[in-house]
């Protein structure tokens, strides 16, 4: 091994278990529960993962996987291919795993972002056998410097009977000071996590963990994957140009400053598209405190909109990672990464008034949204963070664009098929025909804003026609049972929505 590359491990006593991925992945044996690094595609741990595919290819040999959230460089997929994977905790986003999640292969758990290792904490889940992290570095008392991601990494490691590191060459040294680790105490008597800011450093930049427990170190040099990101198009710029409007209204109400609250965003297109908008906002000083950087973060900095950001990962585009890579010192300042736990904590989140983005698959009339769920029984990706940030944000929006797949669905139904954000947790509702402000209406009051402003012009017929008829026969919450999910069950038999 090369000396620049030994010199990685600053703690001399533990070069001596540099190994193999092969040899590391070993250490695993069939049943484990593993917990490892990965946040959306970023700072995932990547040889020993493929080491172990290989195997399971040559024996049986099946694991529980545990990680922060999606993973890259396909490796959702090969584990699952060579039917690794048994049960996989509590997000993903890759169509490999997908199919095998819906087809009933492996057995998923689809868990809000802030609760795993709090489960994991007390027991509720079954304990990490090994968990697999990848860092920059070891530091001289052996803590694991993180790479683009911390998740879950933290608590895996030291919750973990043993821990492999994956020190990644390809991953700059100049992260290290990026990470703000901090772990809160057991519940129930658990004091306040102590950030007040976006910018609030509470914790150490690296993982703590006893040097005995580092049971193997090996050394790759994969890259992270970049995302996908499209480009803003006329649909979404129109539907951010309705959010902005409404938070220009709501500072002239002086409802929140020039500089707005600190802001969330989901990952995805639509909401890294929605994000870019702001630049052409007339915010300023404007502060993230959400899970994933994307692109776009990264272009409200340049465009000197953004004076800081606070997340769990940095997830960029394959041009945008280069570029911010080749001059990262200059946002080093400007930026922290926290276990997803911290980052997605209710506590803060209420405390620092987020204005919560957030994108949906479909809502209804009332203001329910379904962001996991196709036609109410196919998983896409997971619920992720959306319901730990909307739950307790100042504002909880969700946009979409009003159609899909060509106009043959209609993103706004009489009834959403799956419920994951009540119309309790939900604020403003967005399309690229207009917004919905919620607060303070009532459910016969919901369904007008909704289908007026939201809904696509070749739907509204449709939807106001059920709603009324809805409301003959009376309710709260008007339906017409029968016929609720009619839309759905339409599209299911004839691939659209609309009537024959």
């Amino acid at each position: 091994m090369a000396e620049e590359f030994l010199n990685r491990i600053r703690h001399k006593d533990l070069r001596a278990r540099v190994t193999s991925a092969d040899r590391a992945a070993e250490l695993i044996r069939d049943g484990m529960v593993l917990g490892m690094s990965g946040f959306t595609r970023s700072g995932e741990a990547k040889a020993v993962p493929l080491a172990l595919a290989a195997r399971g290819r040559a024996e049986p040999l099946k694991v529980t996987l545990m990680t922060g959230a999606s993973l890259g460089n396909d490796l959702d997929k090969i584990l699952a291919e060579a039917h690794v994977t048994a049960r996989r905790i509590p997000f993903m986003s890759d169509p490999g795993l997908r199919r095998a999640i819906n087809a009933g292969e492996v057995m998923y758990i689809d868990q809000h972002l802030s609760e795993t290792v709090e489960q994991l904490r007390t027991c509720q889940l079954a304990p990490i056998d090994i968990a697999i992290v990848e860092a920059v570095a070891i530091t001289e008392t052996g803590g694991i410097v993180p790479t683009t991601s911390v998740g879950n990494s933290a608590s895996f490691a030291l919750l973990a009977e043993k821990v492999i590191v994956e020190i990644n060459t390809s991953q700059s040294e100049a992260l290290e000071g990026l990470h703000d680790i901090y772990i809160p105490s057991y519940r129930p008597t658990r004091m306040p996590i102590p950030i007040v800011a976006p910018d609030s450093r509470v914790g150490l930049p690296f993982i703590p963990v006893p040097p005995e427990r580092i049971a193997a170190i090996v050394f790759s040099s994969k890259k992270d994957s970049s995302a996908a990101v499209d480009q803003p198009d006329g649909d979404t710029r129109a539907i951010a140009g309705h959010l902005i409007e409404f938070l220009k209204n709501e500072v002239a109400h002086s409802r929140m400053p020039h500089h707005l609250h600190p802001l969330q965003a989901g990952i995805g297109s639509i909401a890294n598209a929605v994000l870019h908008g702001f630049i052409d906002s007339p915010f300023h000083d404007l502060t993230m405190y959400s899970e994933v950087l994307q692109d776009s973060t990264f272009d409200l900095m340049d465009a000197g909109k953004m004076v800081f950001a606070s997340g769990s990962s940095v997830t960029l585009s394959e041009a945008r990672a280069r570029e911010v890579m080749a001059r990262f010192e200059s946002y080093k300042g400007k930026l922290l990464l926290r276990p997803q736990e911290i980052s997605n904590h209710p506590e803060v989140v209420r405390r620092l008034g987020l204005i919560c983005i957030n994108t949906a698959l479909e809502f209804d009339i009332y203001g329910n949204v379904n962001s996991t769920h196709v036609m109410g029984t196919q998983m896409m990706n997971g619920i992720g963070g959306s319901g730990d940030f909307a739950r307790n944000a100042f504002l909880s929006v969700f946009v979409t664009k009003s159609t899909a797949k060509g106009g043959r669905i209609s993103s706004v139904v009489p009834m959403v098929s799956h419920v994951d954000h009540t119309e309790h947790d939900v604020d403003i509702l967005v399309t690229e025909h207009g917004l919905a402000d919620l607060r303070g209406l009532a459910p016969r009051e919901r369904a007008r804003v909704v289908i007026a402003n939201c809904a696509g012009p070749d739907w509204r017929d449709a939807l106001t026609d059920y709603y009324e008829r809805a409301v003959t026969r009376g309710g709260h919450t008007p339906h017409l049972l029968e016929e609720a999910l009619s839309w759905h069950d339409r599209l299911r038999r004839t691939g659209t929505m609309a009537p024959q």
